[in-house]
């Protein structure tokens, strides 16, 4: 396989969303999930509005209607339901379990690009897939995390939920990347996702709280994962989809969970079993397999 650029960023995109999930994981200790995805999606508009208007100006990108609806829509689901759903799951069975879970992201991918993109697999990509399948089988239900975490079964179900909205929010969104700038398309999903998010802080009477309590917040922290796990992550992951195929980008995305478990093992001291471990190794033979 020849690695482009599409391919360099999904790689990249997969070590900088495995450095945010750690810290989001220590930040969720101060912010509930839908607070904590409203105030970083807010630094990270401030930093795309800052970076549209150095790469492109002030002049508004020439997209076709349909096109607005689509990149808005990818956003609403994709960093708005799909991250409110993740940092719910992540506090329930911690940074280890979600990159396990996450490797279903490719799978969800895989099969609806499949359906709406007419992207294909040969023999030895299926394999990969079903590798990757297997590894995902055998960790995702761990002993350890059984006897450590009360609620596993809603916590992996809403990581799982989270995981096939983010699949749908990109494979919509992609023929859009391929022909539009992507700096703009990215500010395009996040506004749209600060507008549903907001509102139903709004709606449930929480906005002025979160407002007023951002002065109490850990800006140390809070800077450098809504910069790393956010805003470079996404930018390298439409930035994969853009320039390489959504099934390849997808797959070359799971080496985030290797990256995850590593750092959750190093930083908070999550235990890694070796079954777990099994798994992994796994899941990451499956991707090389689809790759080499």
């Amino acid at each position: 396989m020849v690695v482009g650029i599409g391919e360099a960023l999904s790689v990249g995109c997969a070590l900088a969303w495995a450095v945010g999930v750690i810290l989001y994981r220590r930040l969720g200790e101060h912010l509930p999930p839908l607070a904590l995805t409203f105030v970083k999606n807010s630094l990270v508009w401030v930093m795309l509005v800052i970076s549209v208007l150095v790469v492109h100006g002030p002049a508004w990108p020439a997209l076709t209607a349909t096109q607005w609806f689509l990149t808005a829509l990818s956003g609403v689901l994709g960093m708005a339901l799909a991250d409110v759903l993740y940092l719910r799951a992540l506090n329930a069975i911690g940074a280890g379990a979600m990159g396990i879970i996450g490797n279903l992201y490719s799978p969800f991918v895989i099969a609806l690009s499949f359906v709406f993109l007419g992207e294909r697999f040969g023999p030895q990509q299926a394999l990969g897939f079903g590798l990757v399948m297997a590894g995902v089988v055998l960790v995702g239900y761990r002993s350890p995390l059984k006897e450590q975490v009360p609620g596993q079964a809603k916590g992996m179900l809403l990581g799982a939920a989270s995981i096939a909205v983010m699949a749908v929010a990109i494979v919509i969104v992609k023929r859009v990347l391929e022909e539009s700038p992507l700096f703009w398309i990215t500010l395009i999903r996040m506004s749209a996702a600060l507008v549903v998010l907001g509102a139903v802080l709004a709606w449930r009477g929480e906005l002025r709280s979160v407002v007023t309590g951002m002065s109490m917040l850990p800006w140390r922290l809070l800077l450098p994962a809504a910069f790393v796990g956010q805003y470079l992550s996404t930018l390298m992951w439409l930035g994969g989809y853009k320039f390489a195929p959504a099934s390849v980008a997808a797959v070359l995305n799971e080496s985030a969970s290797a990256f995850i478990v590593l750092l959750a093992w190093l930083w908070l001291k999550e235990p890694v079993s070796r079954r777990a471990i099994t798994g992994i190794a796994l899941t990451l033979t499956g991707v090389t397999v689809m790759l080499i």
